[in-house]
């Protein structure tokens, strides 16, 4: 991650080490898996093991330089934190295309420091209309194979972010909107370095170059992939991302982007998809309450479903708390081994409960209840594993079948807080690295519609995760802010 701070100044308190190293866990564990699939070279610095970034008056952190920097710009021009989200995410779809978008999805969660309120909107994408259960099963009834359904139209749902954007704009916008677009539109116009991240992304996925359009900006002349370093234009992005600039969000949503959309979609030569210009134009993102969970004296608060994430997160340190495990040194053996298992039994839950609410009920309140999390403690021997988890029958829980989807290594996060102390923890995707590798006026269309369950009913029970007309799929993006007894971020 990439950050730009104003004076950076405050160290990491002794009493956070424990909740640091909770949550530490599930990103080292996420960081884990994006590298055993996807090689991340070094940018600059790279990786390294450096303290949390802090700062006194205002804190942008984002994937990659150029988007830091525009987020900052925003916030010393007297933007919010809102506006650098939105300048953050539209460099991040210029310069880092892999991973999100105006063809994707978000979820953001926002802390109003003068309300003492956390707020959090969905921008998830939603399934076309005209899609049924079926949408993922092949001329048999069974299941597609995941790299049958990927690439194409029909993985494609509608896109969220910039609805989402829209929204928070309306409320906690200082700046024009049009405004946040520039540096975008100039790093899209002008050219940016190609990182060893994006060209080692490039190079090595085997489907992108069967997009003419992708091919043609992506790609030399013999097929490889542009070199680090060289200069990178996206002259039909620019133009999209000022259209939008001018016209709002409405100017992607309805009118030639959104025909040109639905156009790739449903004409995708090997494999069509239903996304319609209705399906853009009825799209809403949606304000939710959030999620939050006392921890060792702080209150953790993350998105609610269809994020899977939040509940993840919070049952696991509702379980780990009750096993004593801040206490333990974070790489021995006992606190591993009750990480793991805190793990298995939350993503039990997850495969077995968490969906859209508006389509299934989702036991939010069960899952977290103090009793519920000691049942899910009691099961957990500090000598030996539980193997496989089995879900657990928490309060208000319906009758599901179990419903595992795919996860992909790619997705973006970005962490900022202006000068007044508002706070925002926004992740945004198209799911797996370059989506559904259809680039449609020099932007990527998401391929989040695999993260829902292929197969419809498990044993005769319909899975909660399974494709319903106009239903957002399960997400596991998990956007946290972490608050202590004082309501300080």
């Amino acid at each position: 991650m990439r950050g730009t701070a104003k004076r950076p100044l405050m160290r990491r308190r002794p009493a956070l080490r424990g909740l640091l190293r909770a949550l530490g866990g599930l990103l080292a564990a996420a960081a884990v898996l994006s590298a055993a699939a996807q090689p991340v070279p070094e940018i600059a610095t790279g990786w390294t093991n450096t303290p949390p970034l802090s700062a006194r008056e205002a804190l942008v952190v984002s994937a990659h330089p150029l988007a830091s920097r525009a987020g900052l710009e925003a916030l010393e021009a007297g933007g919010s934190a809102i506006d650098a989200a939105i300048a953050v995410q539209m460099v991040l779809n210029v310069v880092e295309p892999q991973s999100s978008g105006i063809g994707g999805g978000a979820f953001l969660l926002y802390y109003d420091v003068r309300r003492g309120r956390m707020l959090s909107w969905d921008g998830r994408e939603t399934a076309p209309l005209a899609a049924g259960p079926d949408l993922f099963l092949d001329a048999q009834g069974e299941p597609m194979r995941f790299a049958d359904a990927l690439v194409g139209g029909r993985s494609v749902g509608t896109p969220g972010v910039l609805r989402l954007l829209e929204a928070a704009h309306r409320r906690y916008g200082r700046l024009a909107w049009r405004r946040l677009f520039e540096r975008a539109i100039e790093a899209a116009e002008e050219g940016f370095p190609v990182s060893p991240r994006l060209h080692e992304s490039l190079q090595s996925d085997p489907f992108l170059r069967r997009d003419p359009a992708a091919r043609a900006l992506f790609y030399a002349a013999d097929g490889r992939a542009l070199p680090a370093g060289s200069l990178l234009r996206n002259p039909a992005l620019a133009q999209t991302l000022n259209a939008i600039a001018r016209g709002g969000a409405e100017a992607f949503y309805r009118g030639p982007i959104a025909q040109d959309i639905v156009a790739a979609v449903r004409g995708h030569r090997t494999n069509p998809g239903l996304l319609s210009l209705e399906d853009l134009r009825r799209y809403r993102a949606l304000e939710r309450d959030p999620v939050c969970l006392p921890y060792q004296g702080y209150r953790v608060c993350s998105v609610p479903p269809p994020s899977s994430g939040g509940l993840v997160l919070l049952q696991v340190l509702g379980v780990l708390e009750r096993t004593g495990q801040a206490a333990l040194a974070p790489d021995s053996a006992l606190s591993v081994h009750l990480f793991d298992e805190a793990s298995r039994l939350a993503f039990a839950d997850r495969d077995r409960y968490a969906a859209d609410p508006a389509f299934v009920p989702v036991p939010v309140r069960g899952l977290l209840e103090p009793a519920y999390l000691d049942a899910r403690r009691a099961l957990i021997d500090p000598r030996r594993s539980i193997g496989i988890a089995s879900p657990g029958r928490p309060a208000g829980a319906p009758a599901f079948g179990p419903g595992r989807t795919f996860e992909m290594p790619s997705t973006t996060h970005f962490s900022i807080v202006d000068r007044e102390g508002n706070a925002l923890a926004m992740t945004s995707s198209v799911e797996s690295a370059f989506g559904s590798r259809t680039l449609v006026r020099g932007f990527l269309l998401n391929n989040e519609l695999t993260d829902f369950s292929f197969a419809p009913a498990r044993g005769g029970v319909p899975v909660a995760n399974r494709v319903e007309p106009g239903k957002r799929p399960r997400s596991t993006m998990t956007p946290t802010i972490v608050l202590d007894a004082r309501g300080r971020v």
